[in-house]
């Protein structure tokens, strides 16, 4: 299924449309038409970010359109052609168009006729110059050497794993060790990575490691949800290289190799013993490295990047936060369940799924792809809650302000039995809220009986249940019980001789929500 809501995130970043269809593995035609439609009903990616992507199509396409037929260019000319003095790609489409007029046929616009020619070009081994604009392009992989950090308790050495990136510009590179190549690290990887060159390029080429990308083949490209976040928190896009193409990360992988060479062979008889003494080493050997003087032109990598840093995307005020996920279901307390604590969701979504987006600070709620809220992460999880009072129904809202030591509180006034009362009730539920309700109903029958009479009535139903109920209670008042003096009243302990009965105290109850 299309993409639209990445289509036009990256169109309104500026990403070229050929660059957008690799990204997302559709065709040209499909990125062209949904930023055309989306231009001709007036939508913008300031209103797409509030839309799920259901509704984003829906007011793209609200039926389906007729598809148009393209003229095909014939790339074996167009090749052979740019063999000649003087020739370029740009002429050629053109000339391609002006043909397409003469015939009465569609044309493919610029950008759909390069990536043809690039698939062309691919197929038959036929090689193209690709030019690197600054602030483009950082290509980013691991590198396959590692390096040695030695156990100071076993005298073992542990593999230390090579991070590097690149600006395809300038070649700038940054290099970093890491003790593992989990998403966690990867993700961190690149944190550090945008704040050593102090900006962010509108494209990310990874290679197709695991912990980034799913899968891609020809008709499909799946990233990491993580990955994609990251993506969309620094306003860059994710362009993985084909697989088995060196060429589209020819930085990187030449980096890579430097790197093995400049880097790692000049320090393999050093020993290191802890992650901080070596990568304060590869720091030193990488500063060196990138002031190095190129051999065939003027300048080096670090005069290089001076020029393309002026071009590179401003970085967001904070770095990137990877957040884990989960899918919990909407209690019939507009709450959900998360890591021990409850959080409050708007009313409407009882019974739905949702996602849970987790991170280090917040808990993030979305239905359909859409946000519908968020909260502060509890920090004593277990029990908990984080309640919004706008989430409630209007008729639960009179009950926010209450919690249970309140109502603890306010059974204290009327007596120990009226409390045990009130923890049996608390406790008896899977959520403390359920019991609100319930509980001030139960406190206000002192407004008509008097809070004697609640007081004796709470101490008649502890004799002779462990299980007291707002409606067992409230028996007792409407049937007089509680005016009645039992002839054992003086001993509330007193067991009965029948195996099955028994008389229990306050005392009982009175610790019942510890």
């Amino acid at each position: 299924m299309t993409n639209y809501r990445e289509i036009l995130r990256l169109h309104h970043l500026g990403i070229p449309k050929k660059s957008i269809a690799e990204s997302l593995r559709c065709s040209r035609t499909t990125v062209i038409n949904a930023i055309r439609q989306a231009e001709a009903v007036h939508i913008t990616w300031e209103q797409c970010e509030k839309l799920s992507d259901k509704q984003i199509r829906g007011k793209l396409f609200p039926a389906a359109g007729i598809g148009l037929a393209y003229k095909m260019p014939d790339f074996d000319y167009v090749h052979k052609e740019l063999s000649k003095s003087g020739v370029t790609l740009s002429l050629l489409w053109v000339e391609y168009c002006e043909s397409c007029k003469d015939s009465g046929e569609i044309p493919y616009q610029s950008t759909q006729f390069y990536k043809h020619y690039a698939d062309y070009a691919s197929k038959h081994r036929a090689t193209m110059h690709i030019n690197r604009k600054p602030g483009d392009i950082m290509e980013v992989d691991w590198a396959g050497q590692t390096a040695k950090i030695i156990d100071t308790d076993t005298g073992e050495d542990i593999d230390a794993y090579i991070f590097v990136s690149a600006l395809s510009y300038s070649k700038y590179a940054y290099v970093e060790a890491f003790l593992r190549m989990n998403q966690e690290t990867w993700i961190t990887a690149h944190n550090h990575a945008y704040r050593f060159y102090g900006g962010v390029t509108k494209m990310l080429v990874p290679d197709n490691l695991k912990t980034g990308i799913t899968k891609n083949t020809k008709e499909e490209t799946v990233i990491t949800k993580a990955y994609q976040e990251m993506a969309e928190h620094y306003d860059t896009a994710i362009l993985p290289a084909r697989i088995k193409r060196p060429k589209d990360k020819t930085n990187v992988e030449g980096e890579v190799g430097v790197v093995s060479t400049w880097i790692l062979a000049a320090i393999r008889n050093m020993e290191f013993f802890s992650l901080r003494e070596l990568n304060e080493t590869i720091r030193e050997k990488l500063k060196s490295y990138n002031e190095k003087t190129f051999q065939k032109k003027e300048g080096s990598r670090k005069s290089l990047y001076e020029e393309e840093r002026i071009f590179l995307r401003p970085l967001p005020e904070h770095n990137f936060e990877i957040a884990t996920w989960k899918t919990a279901k909407v209690q019939d307390n507009y709450h959900i369940s998360c890591l021990g604590g409850y959080y409050s969701v708007p009313y409407e979504y009882i019974g739905k799924t949702v996602d849970v987006r987790i991170t280090e600070n917040a808990i993030e709620v979305l239905h359909s792809g859409t946000r519908i809220c968020s909260h502060p992460k509890l920090k004593e999880h277990q029990g908990k809650y984080s309640t919004v009072e706008m989430h409630m129904p209007k008729e639960h809202q009179k009950y926010g302000q209450w919690n249970g030591d309140r109502f603890r509180n306010w059974a204290d006034k009327f007596g120990a039995n009226t409390r045990a009362v009130i923890d049996y009730l608390l406790s008896s539920v899977k959520i403390e809220q359920q019991a609100y309700k319930t509980c001030r109903a139960l406190l206000h029958l002192s407004d008509k009986y008097t809070a004697e009479r609640l007081e004796s009535a709470c101490s008649k139903v502890l004799s002779f249940t462990p299980y007291p109920s707002f409606r067992s209670v409230k028996a007792v008042l409407i049937s007089g019980q509680d005016k009645i003096k039992a002839s054992y009243e003086d001993n509330e302990e007193r067991q009965y001789d029948n195996e099955h009965s028994f008389t229990r105290g306050a005392g009982y109850y009175k610790d019942g929500d510890e």
